[in-house]
């Protein structure tokens, strides 16, 4: 009776808190994130080609038409000005990205790795179960077993179907929707077209299926460009050695595996953490260990984090694989450096580009005047009337007919003798026009030379001539003056 009394008036013993519950609370693997990733990039890709804005594009470089159209306004091959400025941003922004998150585009953009993913995971894993799991890649499927080989056959076909939208796809930034579908009806006149169609789709076909991700590791050139790129603040899937324990010693193309399993390790290092499941070497897509450190395979997919989260979280203690940098989690030295010299230098040059390209796609003209003079420079009339002939090529880059003329407008000496009044130029046409220009009045006294001298032209179209709108600057040669003398006399 007293040990009840007693037991009843003590307190209660707490209870064992879960902290593997609790640490991986609200958690939300990568894998899930770069799914989602995945879509919103694909269905932004299939889309935006059928996006129009007043008949203009978001991108789309067409040879057919010798035109680009970016941010929806269109610039014809004469104004492919532009273009430098355009590789200059995908370039600058290639290496600005890598600095700071390392192959971040690999894992998370780019195509080859949402094939991949679409093929592997979402076909041959969820679909047709010819893998068995997601989290172990090293592991191929048995293809001696007959119903194998025809769910490979399967997930090939579904795949190909995929591989021909995909070609398409990235065709349509070259050859607008609404041209590509008619040109395919009639291949025989398009047979560039169909060509390229059918390249692009079988290449990614034999890259998807055959290739892999041999592709990323032996093909694509970004791998041996990162490693330049890198420093000890660029973000990564990074191992932490201090806590894990060291797998491999050495350093560069001299390290070698030193530790087996987890009873060697922690002979060796009584205190690491790590317990050699070699999770994140399972579900690596390149086949590499990312505990041996920074590798060019390494696509920053962070399969790996989050293989180690899930292990490491069921012990209640964080991953040892995190996506950090190496002066954060491998040299200690303190948190990761963002904004640094040398990300904030890229950035500034980026922002200066971009600024230019927006500068000069808002000086973009709404007709196109080329002005050349002809091989006479000059003739002289009787009565000292001196006459210079050009040749002016006149582009309506518009949707629209408009009725077009010009003016010299800082020589009112200078008269138009040809054409007489304006013309009419119909949407998206050319015109040639010969047009003659004279003066009668004395323009320059120099009597042993001709005297060059600069002339401005201003050409519109009448229906709208505050929008529709160029100027042209060129010369209107003057002979010397005792020619035109000589012709005064004449008269």
């Amino acid at each position: 009776m007293q040990d009840a009394t007693l037991n009843a008036g003590a307190t209660p013993k707490p209870k064992k808190k879960n902290r593997a519950k609790d640490y991986l609370k609200g958690w939300v693997p990568y894998r899930i994130k770069r799914y989602w990733t995945f879509g919103i990039i694909s269905t932004i890709a299939l889309v935006l080609p059928w996006i129009r804005i007043n008949g203009n594009h978001f991108f789309l470089l067409n040879f057919d038409h010798k035109q680009l159209h970016f941010f929806f306004v269109r610039f014809d091959m004469q104004e492919l000005y532009l273009m430098p400025f355009l590789l200059m941003l995908l370039f600058l922004g290639i290496f600005a990205m890598t600095s700071v998150g390392g192959r971040v585009w690999c894992g998370w953009a780019c195509p080859q790795t949402i094939f991949r993913v679409i093929y592997r995971d979402l076909f041959e894993t969820k679909l047709l179960h010819l893998r068995k799991r997601i989290n172990n890649k090293q592991i191929e499927p048995d293809m001696s077993k007959p119903e194998n080989q025809i769910k490979r056959l399967i997930a090939i076909l579904l795949w190909s179907i995929l591989a021909f939208i995909a070609a398409a796809d990235f065709l349509w930034y070259f050859v607008p929707p609404e041209d590509f579908f008619r040109y395919i009806t009639d291949p025989a006149n398009h047979t560039v077209l169909m060509g390229f169609w059918i390249g692009i789709a079988l290449f990614l076909i034999a890259d998807i299926v055959f290739i892999k991700e041999n592709f990323c590791v032996y093909i694509c050139p970004y791998s041996r460009v990162q490693s330049v790129l890198y420093d000890d603040d660029t973000l990564m899937a990074v191992y932490d050695p201090v806590r894990g324990g060291h797998i491999y010693e050495g350093t560069g193309n001299n390290r070698h595996k030193v530790v087996t399993s987890v009873k060697e390790l922690h002979q060796r290092e009584p205190e690491a953490e790590c317990t050699a499941c070699e999770s994140c070497v399972k579900v690596c897509p390149t086949h590499i260990d990312i505990r041996k450190g920074l590798q060019l395979e390494c696509i920053n997919c962070l399969e790996c984090v989050d293989a180690c989260t899930k292990v490491m979280g069921a012990l209640g203690k964080p991953s040892l694989v995190r996506w950090s940098s190496e002066r954060e989690a491998v040299l200690h030295e303190g948190k990761t450096r963002i904004f640094r010299p040398k990300v904030i230098a890229y950035f500034t040059v980026l922002a200066i580009v971009l600024v230019a390209l927006f500068v000069m796609g808002s000086k973009k003209e709404h007709m196109l005047l080329n002005v050349n003079k002809t091989t006479r420079l000059y003739k002289v009339h009787p009565g000292g009337i001196v006459e210079n002939d050009y040749l002016f090529l006149f582009q309506n880059t518009e949707d629209k007919p408009h009725r077009y003329t010009f003016e010299v407008v800082d020589h009112p000496e200078i008269k138009i003798v040809r054409p007489k009044g304006s013309f009419e130029l119909g949407a998206r046409m050319k015109k040639k026009k010969v047009v003659v220009l004279e003066t009668d009045k004395v323009l320059a006294k120099n009597t042993k030379k001709d005297t060059p001298i600069p002339i401005t032209i201003h050409a519109y179209a009448t229906d709208d001539p505050k929008r529709v709108t160029v100027t042209r600057k060129t010369v209107f040669v003057y002979p010397p003056y005792d020619e035109v003398e000589k012709a005064r006399k004449q008269k």
